[in-house]
């Protein structure tokens, strides 16, 4: 359903188990950066009504997100600690030339984000279908349901703006690229790492 190209290495699971307090840090910050996203693109492209409608839903329900895991985070008795680079993020951004019209813009944006809430929502399945402590497992399942809406929102909205044959094409080569990038992930303790 995603289109992923090159799905999880299973043995990911692992890294995370013996690191539960890194990668809920490491969620809370993805979290926070997706409500971010959602205002950049409010701020940025204020002309598109519904975008921006659908966008302030976002940023409510990704800050009640980043609340749920960072309550996680205190339950366990740990603090949210600092930010970390994303290197799947950053290595993602490389896809789209830099430039263009406010459209194509607006276009790469929303691919990315569709494409950065899919490989979330695979993950979140990974770890709720595999992780051992089976109340952790849960909170995951209900995320992943939330991030599977999340990428098809973004996806829509780029076929809406953009020209939908091209929409297409640039979403098919930026799953190859993501699988490229995968290739070397899945190391980390990372959502995306």
């Amino acid at each position: 359903m995603l289109g992923l190209k090159l799905p999880t290495d299973p043995r990911w699971v692992n890294i995370v188990e013996k690191n539960i307090e890194e990668i809920l840090i490491d969620h809370a910050y993805c979290e926070q950066k997706a409500a971010s996203t959602a205002i950049s693109l409010i701020v940025s492209f204020p002309e598109y009504t519904e975008l921006v409608q659908e966008m302030t839903e976002l940023v409510n329900e990704e800050m009640s997100h980043f609340k749920m895991v960072h309550d996680k985070i205190i339950e366990n008795g740990w603090a949210l600690g600092r930010d970390r680079k994303d290197d799947y993020v950053l290595a993602l951004l490389k896809f789209f030339p830099k430039g263009g019209s406010r459209t194509t813009q607006l276009v790469h944006r929303l691919l990315y984000a569709a494409l950065i809430e899919a490989r979330s929502c695979e993950r979140f399945r990974l770890l709720s279908e595999e992780l051992e402590d089976k109340k952790l497992a849960n909170f995951y399942r209900k995320l992943m349901i939330s991030e599977a809406g999340h990428y098809t929102m973004f996806l829509n909205f780029a076929r809406k703006y953009g020209d939908r044959k091209e929409v297409d094409e640039k979403w098919s080569q930026l799953l190859d690229f993501e699988a490229e990038i995968m290739k070397n992930l899945s190391n980390k303790e990372t959502i995306h790492g």
